[in-house]
């Protein structure tokens, strides 16, 4: 099942180390079979306030996502970035092909209090 690292990328400061970064960084996702989906492109908020820059890298599954987080190559220029960028990095599971939402449905359903008294 696929998973995404997702990034909202904050208060972006203009610096050589965030160029040097982004040369550097497919390098470090590569053996893990990650690859961008989204890359900072502008976006529309319809709901909500979300200033900044949106990242998303795919991944082949949630462990080859950890593996490239933790990963010597990405730890060694994480500092490049977060010197002059600041935000929220994400690692989540995709939803298998073909998924149906209505077992969470119902599982939302379930989660309710019992209706009080008796219908009728």
């Amino acid at each position: 099942m696929p998973a995404y690292a997702i990034a909202h990328l904050r208060d972006i400061t203009p610096h050589p180390e965030v160029a040097e970064y982004i040369d550097r960084i497919t390098a470090t996702f590569a053996p893990y079979g990650g690859r961008f989906l989204v890359h900072g492109t502008p976006h529309e908020t319809v709901e909500g306030d979300w200033p900044g820059a949106v990242v998303m890298i795919a991944f082949p599954g949630l462990a080859e996502a950890r593996a490239w987080w933790d990963s010597p190559a990405y730890q060694e220029i994480a500092p490049l970035r977060t010197r002059h960028v600041t935000g929220d990095i994400v690692l989540v599971d995709g939803v298998p092909e073909g998924y149906d939402p209505t077992a969470t449905a119902q599982a939302v359903r379930d989660s309710l209090p019992a209706a009080d008294g008796a219908s009728g």
